[in-house]
């Protein structure tokens, strides 16, 4: 652990010294922003549709992709990756700390956007503040599996941001919700059924159960630093070929 301090440190001064961590900061301030409207005109923004369609479908998983390529992917394409893997690291160690960063990033923004958008609305309706706790550990959890994710994709090529987006805007934004059984490969499918289960609500229609949301969230997480570690010690080998 104590090795893999500096290079988070390295990976966070990386990610947040650059434009796009404060065009995050706006694009999660975005559902805060939605709720403060319908609170002034009335409206109920912070219900489960919301929830799904606005940060979950498009604030999280964008967040996500953004720190999750850019952990591991910007130093793979820069070639910068070369000196961190002659030092005795583990590359497990490397995509963990990296991925731990990536995660953190995501929550740090998405977890307070996600509160906050509760709050406000609960001002309105108090019934809503106990599902204001489990859409953001949904969200917390959910933003995890998409970082980690995107990186493990970073590590095998450097269009990671292009096919991620892909990924987010066709499959988790029409197919997932097109066909059930492409449901069980959507993160943003088994978020929501994680939030639904946190609230007592599983067996709700359109909404994956609890047991298998956490199965495709936990999968997908450690799948995803296993590729990540596998793949970082194959471009080692193939380094000094």
């Amino acid at each position: 652990m104590i090795r893999a301090m500096p290079i988070m440190a390295l990976t966070l001064r990386s990610l947040v010294d650059r434009r796009r961590f404060w065009l995050m900061v706006l694009l999660a301030a975005v559902p805060v922003l939605m709720a403060v409207v319908g609170a002034v005109f009335g409206g109920d923004l912070f219900s489960r549709r919301i929830f799904d369609q606005l940060i979950v479908r498009t604030v999280l998983p964008l967040i996500a992709l953004v720190f999750g390529t850019a952990a591991l992917g910007s130093e793979l394409d820069d070639g910068t990756i070369v000196f961190l893997l002659t030092k005795p690291i583990r590359r497990a160690r490397i995509v963990l700390a990296k991925g731990a960063v990536a995660a953190g990033l995501t929550a740090a923004l998405i977890v307070p956007a996600t509160v906050l958008t509760g709050l406000v609305a609960t001002s309105q309706q108090a019934s809503l503040a106990s599902s204001t706790a489990a859409f953001a550990i949904a969200a917390a959890v959910g933003g995890t599996a998409y970082a980690l994710g995107f990186l493990a994709l970073s590590s095998f090529t450097s269009r990671a941001l292009a096919i991620g987006l892909g990924y987010v805007l066709l499959w988790e934004g029409v197919l997932s919700g097109l066909f059930e059984g492409t449901r069980v490969f959507s993160v943003r499918q088994a978020t929501t059924g994680l939030a639904a289960m946190l609230q007592g609500n599983e067996g709700v229609r359109d909404t994956l159960d609890g047991t298998t949301s956490i199965v495709i969230l936990g999968t997908v997480i450690v799948g995803s630093l296993a590729l990540a570690s596998w793949r970082l010690s194959r471009y080692q080998l193939r380094g000094g070929d």
